[in-house]
Order: structure tokens, then sequence, then C-alpha cells
């Protein structure tokens, strides 16, 4: 061995010493942090604290969205049925406009009929239904118009 080579062998040997330090260094850091019980109990509590968040972030989303949902449903619905009674108000609309139209010809002619016939005079009965039917169709568009 020249003198030229120990200089260098003498760099490397430290070197190789300082990444032994560092490598023990680091394990017995790792060793202590396993025997360390309670700083692991805080991670695990950590660990657990983040869990329980990300559920209940969750959970929340979900019942968000249902309630959305829901509620989406409901308008839907409502709106069907309010089609649906506006159509059937309608049609009753049409009914009584119909029905109290016809009543004072039907009226003039029974009355024409029994002025030219008395034996042919209407009965109570049926003199009454169209009085009832045109009071009906009277109240109906009353209604409607407020």
């Amino acid at each position: 061995m020249s003198t030229s080579d120990k200089p260098a062998d003498q760099d490397q040997l430290r070197s190789e010493i300082e990444q032994t330090r560092a490598d023990l260094g680091q394990t017995v850091e790792a060793l202590a942090a396993k025997t360390d019980v309670k700083a692991r109990a805080k991670d695990a509590a950590a660990d657990a604290k983040n869990r329980v968040k990300e559920a209940a972030a969750d959970a929340k989303d979900r019942a968000v969205t249902a309630t959305a949902d829901a509620k989406d449903r409901a308008v839907s619905v409502t709106a069907e049925a309010k089609d649906r009674v506006m159509a059937a108000t309608s049609d009753v609309k049409e009914r009584a406009v119909t029905a109290t139209a016809d009543a004072p010809e039907r009226g003039r002619q029974a009355v024409a009929e029994v002025r030219a016939d008395p034996r042919r005079a209407i009965s109570p009965a049926l003199l009454g239904g169209a009085v009832i039917a045109a009071v009906a169709g009277i109240v109906v568009l009353r209604r409607q118009r407020s």
C-alpha cells in the first residue's frame, strides 16, 4: 500500500462510518417510535377520528342527495296532480256551461209547450231539476272566476 492510497482509504472509511452512524440513528428512532405506546395510541385515535369524519361526510352527502331526489319527486307528483285537477275542472266547467246554456232555452220551450197544450205541463220534479242545474252552473262559474 502506498502513502497515496492511505488518505483515500481514510476518507472512504470516514464516509462509511458516518453512513453507519446515520443508519444506526434512524434504526434507534424507529425502535423508539415503536416503544412509544402513548404516541402510537394518539396516532391510532387520530386515524379513527379521520375515518369517522369521512364516514359522516359520506352520510351527509347521501342524505343531501336523497333529500333532493325526494323533493324532485314531490314537485313532479304535485305538478301531475295539478294538471289532473285542471283538466277535471275544465271538463266540469264545460259540462256546466253546456247545461246552463241550454237551460233557458229548454225552459222557454217547456213554457211554450204548456201554453200550447196545458195537459202537457211539466212535472214539478222536472222543473225543480232544471232550476237546480241552472243554479249549480252559476255557482261553478262564479267559483272559477274567483
